[in-house]
């Protein structure tokens, strides 16, 4: 299975919202806007700051995808 954040990076466009405002908003170290940038791990508190900040659901800012049947 395989994380995409791609949702998020649409609602971000839908908001006018860049990734320097996302990282003043909800606080989270460029660090982590990277991983999430590249679909790498990041702790679910980082999933609940930015749906707490943006106002939305999990599901407006991920989704899993399975590896197996993307091939």
């Amino acid at each position: 299975m395989s994380v995409t954040y791609d949702n998020l990076w649409k609602l971000l466009i839908d908001k006018k919202i860049n990734k320097n405002e996302l990282h003043k908003i909800t606080g989270l170290s460029t660090s982590t806007i990277n991983k999430l940038k590249n679909n790498e791990n990041v702790n679910v508190s980082v999933i609940e700051k930015i749906c707490l900040s943006l106002n939305c659901s999990i599901e407006d800012i991920m989704s899993i995808t399975n590896e197996e049947e993307d091939k």
